[in-house]
């Protein structure tokens, strides 16, 4: 697996808009033949997943 990260930095509420730039990022590279960096921020999705008590702190 190449990439398992975040599209970009927005989160509902933080009104940072979608850019697909980590994303964008991680294809780029991948065309290249560039490693990419270990260090990704998890994708979000559906909330559905979060049991009481393991919500992202910005979701309280």
């Amino acid at each position: 697996m190449f990439y398992h990260g975040q599209l970009d930095d927005s989160r509902p509420g933080n009104n940072s808009p979608l850019s697909g730039k980590d994303l964008r990022a991680a294809v780029r590279d991948l065309n290249q033949d560039n490693s990419y960096p270990s260090n990704q921020m998890p994708s979000l999705g559906c909330n559905i997943k979060w049991t009481p008590g393991k919500e992202p702190s910005w979701f309280k």
